[in-house]
């Protein structure tokens, strides 16, 4: 089997690759190694995947529809992993044209790319928490109205899933929309709060906190998401497009995350504590129960025991 993985030398693309590897698919992955963050980083993931004989890679810009089909064309692909997007809330208030030309326009050139394809059997993309904006409605349903989001990156995750469910009608393509909790672990993104936090520590320097108490997020640990990815890949949905939540549904503040690094690390550093930030939602908290139904998903690493596996990495990357 051939899967098609987007974003492959991000952090969740990377250890989904890595799954799909481990289980004798041929992944071909596709990035930009755009310079968000550290393109090292990246780079240093595509080394651990390109020693894989299965592992084919080839560096392009989703947004650029003639050289995805140039790549593609004469590939016979089973499955798309749609990982790639551009990332960060608060960098969307700064960059909002590249959340438009990636998250709207690169996902609607995958969806273009898995048009007329007779190999290929489903299309599962990533969404976010995001979506459900600030709502005061805990946990988080699939079911919940999602038309009041808090940032544009989360107004283009919206329009993806929109998008969607408009191909799987118009064009019969199956998708699945995976909407990630605060997804965290090693090989992480250093524009994550557990990973500034990390590194500040070591560095004794200050850490700046947004509402440290009342911030609330289902961090995520990795492995408990990429361990289900096949079963939700091999699973085409009855109706033709459906949506999961994939959160650990036991939220932390903020604060318990800072302690959490705190003892992985094993020192402590100075703390400023601000008010909440333009386009920050208050909690996330994922409701878990149709994942739990469709995919047996149980969530099994606590944040204590998370935190020290990313810490542990950390110190040794």
């Amino acid at each position: 089997m051939i899967i098609l993985i987007t974003g492959a030398a991000g952090f969740i693309g990377f250890h989904a690759a890595k799954r799909f590897l481990s289980l004798g698919y041929t992944v071909i992955g596709l990035d930009s190694l755009n310079d968000y963050y550290e393109v090292a980083l990246k780079n240093a993931r595509l080394g651990h995947l390109q020693s894989h004989k299965n592992f084919e890679f080839y560096k392009v810009d989703i947004a650029d529809y003639d050289a995805l089909v140039s790549i593609t064309q004469d590939k016979e692909i089973n499955y798309i992993l749609h990982l790639a997007a551009q990332a960060g809330v608060r960098f969307s208030l700064e960059k909002p044209r590249s959340y438009i030309r990636s998250n709207v326009l690169g996902h609607l050139n995958i969806l273009e790319l898995a048009r007329n394809r007779p190999t290929l059997k489903h299309v599962v993309y990533a969404s976010s928490s995001s979506v459900y904006g600030d709502s005061s409605r805990l946990p988080f349903k699939e079911t919940d109205n999602v038309n009041s989001p808090a940032s544009l990156y989360a107004a283009t995750k919206i329009s993806g899933e929109m998008i969607a469910q408009s191909y799987s009608k118009l064009y019969g393509i199956n998708q699945t929309g995976l909407r990630f909790f605060t997804v965290y672990g090693p090989w992480g993104r250093p524009d994550m709060a557990y990973y500034i936090f990390t590194d500040k520590i070591f560095k004794k320097e200050t850490i700046e906190l947004f509402s440290p108490k009342e911030m609330i997020r289902d961090f995520t640990y990795i492995d408990d998401i990429v361990e289900i990815l096949p079963q939700i890949l091999e699973s085409t949905p009855s109706n033709g497009h459906a949506l999961y939540n994939l959160g650990n549904s036991s939220p932390n503040t903020l604060m318990q995350l800072v302690e959490a690094v705190e003892i992985a690390c094993g020192a402590s550093t100075q703390k400023v504590i601000l008010g909440k930030q333009n386009g920050d939602v208050s909690h996330t908290y994922a409701d878990i129960n149709a994942a739990v139904r469709d995919f047996n998903f149980a969530p099994r690493v606590t944040l204590k025991d998370g935190v020290k596996s990313f810490v542990d990495w950390y110190k040794n990357y």
